[in-house]
């Protein structure tokens, strides 16, 4: 039996992609590129504000835990970068991808001969270029050099922003941040290029003292000609073998290319008439976007949400075995079905028939916003109505309509009474959401008050249909939250607002428990602890959730009505 511990590891391995590990390397070197312009905006106070300055960010990304994490997140990040010129066929975004890998590749070039003379050169022949030095170089002579200096800092803070857009344009706090992440954007750069020319101003005035001048630009400081020379050298060999190593990929792509036209072409079917033909070798995603076929993708093809999914039709035995990225993602949304696969990572080596499960958005809803997908967290909650086959055994088809809309009306009314919103309606049930507008406490604590209420309102219409009901109407409610992804999800005129994610269905298969339970609520005990309930206030035990690979802590309430006073209750005391 596989140790907890080791389940743990081995799931979370498979939950990292190689654009999650080209995202962490690339937070590290964005977190230096902001304490460097930090420091260059000193050079606005004083040339001793600057000195000192990059004394404390020498201090910290100089230390040797910190610097081998550094440089390793820079050969990472750089060795992802040109391997990403290699591997992706086709773009998402059509020009913002596209800008960002070619700024991205540029970066060694431009920055090379300052990193060369200034760290190389130190670590070399122990030179001391400070800041003095390096701006007297640059503003005396204006040389090309300079000119490439500015040239990257902009460029390596533009390649930065993209890499964090794409990352947090999901992320549930981006709406609110982006005026600030924007003006932060505009504000740090242009204080550190103003810095740089003020620090090399002062520097060019200081520079007419001789006294300043034997001071700061001695042989000791900056090397002689012989040891410049070998810096040159070292420069022109590393900017040789970069572009020689990018003219080599390119190369590399077009023997790939001419490879998968002699291997010959496949045919992609839509399931609804259209197909393409394509290379083997590219995605389902990509072949789409190649044929400008819409398909669904909130992630932009990264594997970090499952609206691309499809439904094989046919065979599923020639298919290439799913990535540890898609079996992970399609674990999370619980699809064991061999025939659901993720399209941005399915590479198909032969004819493909599929349908889409998510048809992509093509008009947004009339009289309405679109809402884009966004990743934040929300608690979802299913409420089912028992025996509605069995109701309609025995009455006129409209009176079961009205009986059942009387349920979901009652349910409705609970869920926006206790702050949620009714979501979606299927059949007899509901899912509802809460914290679209609140913190995650108070959505738990709502969805919990929620079911209560619930309960109250279905004693109602209990009451007010006794005289119409063999027996009363009974329900059962899961209630789960978690990070999903919310955003408008439909075709043309028939588009809702709803969320998905592991945490939704997860809820809804807590409410199928109930059945075999015997109960009427059943929450995860995240939800619970997170509303601030003590770890004794509801029943608890471990349950196998179908698509986990570990069983999940839940809470029981045979009643649901018994959770209005305990919730109360627990939280009075709390407070």
């Amino acid at each position: 039996m596989i140790a907890p511990t080791s389940v743990r590891i081995r799931k979370f391995s498979r939950g990292i992609s190689v654009r999650q590990v080209r995202m962490i390397c690339g937070l590290i070197l964005f977190a230096y590129l902001i304490s460097h312009f930090l420091n260059h905006a000193l050079g606005n106070i004083s040339l001793q504000a600057l000195a000192r300055g990059l004394r404390y960010h020498m201090l910290f990304w100089q230390f040797p835990p910190v610097a081998a994490v550094f440089y390793a997140a820079l050969l990472i990040h750089g060795s992802l970068g040109i391997w990403a010129l290699y591997e992706r066929r086709q773009f998402r975004w059509k020009a913002v991808e596209p800008l960002q890998l070619l700024l991205g590749l540029s970066i060694p070039l431009l920055a090379a001969a300052h990193v060369i003379s200034t760290r190389l050169g130190h670590t070399l022949f122990a030179h001391d270029r400070l800041y003095p030095q390096v701006l007297h170089g640059y503003f005396a002579t204006m040389s090309p050099k300079f000119a490439a200096t500015l040239a990257v800092l902009v460029i390596a803070w533009v390649h930065g922003s993209i890499g964090l857009y794409f990352w947090l344009r999901m992320k549930q706090f981006f709406k609110r941040a982006a005026p600030f992440l924007l003006a932060a954007a505009v504000l740090v750069p242009t204080l550190a290029l103003l810095g740089i020319y003020q620090g090399g101003r002062v520097v060019m005035q200081d520079s007419a003292d001789p006294a300043w001048r034997e001071a700061n630009l001695s042989a000791g400081k900056l090397g002689s000609p012989t040891e410049a020379s070998t810096l040159e050298t070292i420069t022109g060999d590393f900017m040789i073998g970069y572009l020689g190593l990018l003219a080599l990929v390119l190369a590399a792509r077009g023997i790939r290319t001419l490879s998968e036209r002699r291997g010959g072409m496949i045919t992609l079917s839509y399931g609804n008439g259209r197909t393409i033909r394509v290379p083997k070798g590219l995605s389902v995603l990509e072949a789409s976007l190649r044929h400008q076929v819409p398909h669904a993708s909130v992630c932009g093809g990264r594997a970090r949400c499952s609206t691309c999914r499809i439904r094989v039709i046919g065979d599923c035995a020639l298919l290439p075995q799913p990535s540890n990225r898609e079996a992970f993602v399609l674990n999370r949304v619980g699809d064991s079905d061999p025939s659901i696969r993720l399209a941005c990572q399915l590479r198909p080596e032969t004819d493909l028939s599929f349908f889409q499960i998510f048809t992509p958005q093509i008009a947004a809803r009339h009289g309405g916003p679109s809402h884009i997908g966004e990743e934040r967290y929300l608690v979802s909650m299913f409420v089912d109505m028992r025996g509605s086959t069995k109701l309609a055994e025995n009455r006129l088809p409209f009176d079961t309509v009205f009986i059942v809309n009387r349920f979901l009306g009652a349910v409705s009314q609970a869920v926006i009474e206790c702050g949620g919103q009714p979501n979606q309606f299927l059949g007899d049930g509901q899912l509802a959401l809460f914290g679209l507008a609140t913190s995650r406490e108070t959505a738990c604590r709502q969805a919990l008050k929620a079911a209560a209420r619930i309960s109250f309102h279905i004693e109602e219409l209990n009451q007010f249909l006794k005289n119409d009901l063999r027996e009363p109407i009974r329900f059962g409610i899961g209630i789960n939250g978690g990070e999903v992804i919310v955003g408008d999800i439909g075709y043309r005129d028939h588009i809702v607002f709803t969320a998905l994610g592991d945490a939704v269905n997860v809820a809804a298969r807590l409410q199928d428990m109930t059945k075999s339970l015997g109960c009427e609520v059943i929450c995860s005990d995240e939800v619970r602890a997170t509303a601030g309930l003590s770890p004794d206030a509801l029943p608890q035990q471990d349950v196998e959730i179908r698509g986990r690979m570990e069983p999940m802590r839940v809470c029981v309430a045979e009643r649901a009505e018994a959770l209005s006073t305990l919730v109360e209750n627990e939280l009075t005391v709390a407070a």
